[in-house]
């Protein structure tokens, strides 16, 4: 049984899209991929590879489709994709990714984007050697999270939407 997982980390958005895809690489994971599943955490996914498209036919519940060339540069995208259905084929596609609904829109993942497929282990040592970016959650992303402003940003973001801090 293939126990394998990976971190897919959007190195364009600097957030991560997952923490424990599994990737589906042999002719029999490929052809069950999420059929039987009741639902796929927030923090789960699927990778097919190789693959220029998939199907949703036995799947439970729509997914987030993120189609990806061989460089796992994003190129092509479906949010919100209903179950029992076929996806259009992406000859350019080398890999599938499936992931929860609304991972696409809270990361803000877009076509052109460059991601990063590793090993949670490889991942760590690359944030730890400063190979990437400081490594941002999706709220910082999108500065979102008021414990990281100082207070006078945050007397400045009262003034502009004109209620005085009380």
């Amino acid at each position: 049984m293939n126990n394998r997982t990976y971190c897919v980390y959007n190195q364009t958005r600097e957030c991560f899209l997952s923490l424990s895809v599994t990737p589906a690489d042999t002719t029999f994971s490929r052809l069950k991929g999420l059929i039987g599943r009741l639902k796929l955490r927030v923090d789960e996914g699927l990778w097919i590879v190789p693959s220029c498209g998939v199907h949703t036919l036995g799947v439970l519940f729509p997914l987030d489709l993120i189609y990806l060339n061989e460089s796992h540069q994003v190129i092509h995208l479906i949010e919100h994709f209903p179950r029992f259905r076929i996806a259009p084929l992406r000859t350019q596609a080398s890999s599938v990714l499936e992931l929860p609904t609304h991972t696409i829109y809270s990361s803000q993942t877009q076509p052109g984007d460059q991601l990063l497929i590793c090993a949670v282990e490889e991942i760590a040592s690359r944030f730890n050697k400063g190979s990437m970016g400081p490594l941002k959650s999706r709220t910082q992303a999108f500065g979102t999270d008021l414990h990281y402003r100082t207070a006078a940003q945050e007397a400045d973001l009262y003034e502009a939407n004109g209620s005085g801090k009380q």
